[in-house]
């Protein structure tokens, strides 16, 4: 099961860094952005993964293997997906809304979420 974004209006690139940085914060899920999408790093690549994402916060090294989606590159209209490990409650799918409005509400950005 995975959670689309949709980013509306700039700044588009310090949304997206916004949200993987949200990513690293919570551990049921795995991540693809066209910034990962169109990068060279692999996702068992765990040192090229640090590097990759120390512009936006220090990702655990155990969690540098399950951070980014193996299911491929499957952004459609989309701006950014966080696919779950599990099936999740709404409670965690309420739990990533919050969070995500937290890490883009400075950036004055609007976003829609369909989790599918």
């Amino acid at each position: 099961m995975k959670s689309y974004v949709k980013v509306y209006g700039p700044p588009l690139l310090k949304a997206i860094k916004a949200l993987e940085k949200v990513a690293i914060d919570v551990p049921q899920v795995c991540i693809m952005d066209p910034f990962i999408a169109s990068s060279d790093i692999q996702s068992n690549n765990i040192e090229g993964i640090m590097r990759y994402f120390s512009s936006v916060g220090e990702v655990p090294k155990e969690r540098c293997g399950k951070i980014i989606s193996k299911s491929g590159e499957s952004l459609g209209e989309y701006d950014f997906y966080f696919e779950w490990f599990k099936k999740p409650t709404m409670q965690e799918i309420n739990d990533l809304i919050d969070k995500v409005d937290k890490a883009l509400a400075p950036l004055g950005v609007r976003y829609t979420m369909a989790t599918k």
